[in-house]
């Protein structure tokens, strides 16, 4: 196998990596296109040099290189968090009560930026009166139920 067809199988068999990689939609996590583009890198320096040799040690270097290092750091880049709604995340937040909550008698309170209905937990007898500070025990509907 001459210099210039083995740097050319490298260079097609990257390519075909990165392409089954970008038609599948990211099937397996962005891994063909980096090990592909290894593939390509080393291929085109085989062919730039002459030599087939350089083009598979550099390939496999690259390719070695970033599943030691490289592949947690584009896993890490790619993961994503998940973020509580609305619900979610005012379970356990203070609550400022913007109008009287007493058994019987909803209320309101402002959690963060938003406006909720509120009632006392089960258990609680309350009242809590505006200007209080009280916490989110629970979410029932769009009511919250709260403590102090």
């Amino acid at each position: 196998m001459s210099g210039w067809s083995g740097s050319w199988v490298l260079v097609i068999v990257g390519s075909v990596l990165i392409l089954i990689e970008i038609a599948l939609g990211g099937f397996a996590g962005f891994d063909l296109v980096l090990v592909g583009s290894a593939l390509v890198l080393g291929g085109g320096l085989g062919l730039l040099l002459g030599n087939t040799l350089v083009g598979f040690l550099t390939a496999a270097a690259l390719a070695i290189l970033y599943v030691l290092v490289g592949r947690r750091w584009v896993r890490n880049r790619m993961r994503t968090h998940s973020v509580p709604s609305n619900v979610d995340a005012v379970i356990g937040a203070e609550a400022l009560v913007t109008q009287r909550i007493a058994p019987h008698e909803p209320g309101q309170v402002r959690v963060r930026d938003e406006v909720w209905r509120a009632v006392p937990a089960h258990g609680v007898l309350g009242p809590f009166e505006p200007g209080s500070i009280v916490h989110v025990e629970s979410v029932d509907g769009v009511t919250l139920r709260v403590r102090s």
